[in-house]
């Protein structure tokens, strides 16, 4: 008979002591860095710093929403390969049906990937 695993209280002590640490070291820093930060503020201080280069013209302008589209097809092709690594390392136990969904997957993956290519999603005017 196999006995049963209870954990207690007692158990998911370390855990605590572990998040007290990091929740005092975050509130200690700020504490301590805002009493022995410097204190004077002016407009120079205050301004905005572009690596030591004068600040021209407005930073909000308009840009191309070009950016936006390959910035997310980047993370939704990227987050999709990151679904691959657990089937390649279980790919084994995963038998026949196994490769079959991942074909499934891929096939899916290139679907949208031409369609990309067919809106022109990727190209630039």
């Amino acid at each position: 008979m196999e006995s049963e695993i209870l954990s207690t209280p007692h158990d998911y002590l370390p855990i605590l002591i572990q998040l007290i640490v990091a929740a005092g070291f975050g509130v200690g820093t700020i504490i301590i860095t805002h009493l022995i930060g410097p204190k004077v503020r002016t407009e120079n201080k205050l301004g905005a710093f572009e690596s030591g280069i004068e600040v021209i013209g407005n930073a909000r302008q308009p840009f191309s929403i070009k950016y936006f589209i390959v910035a997310i097809l980047f993370v939704i092709f990227d987050i999709e390969v990151i679904f691959m690594y657990p089937w390649a390392v279980n790919f084994r136990e995963f038998g026949l049906s196994g490769l079959i969904e991942m074909f499934v997957f891929m096939g899916m993956l290139l679907l949208g990937f031409i369609y990309i290519l067919k809106k022109k999603a990727l190209e630039w005017d």
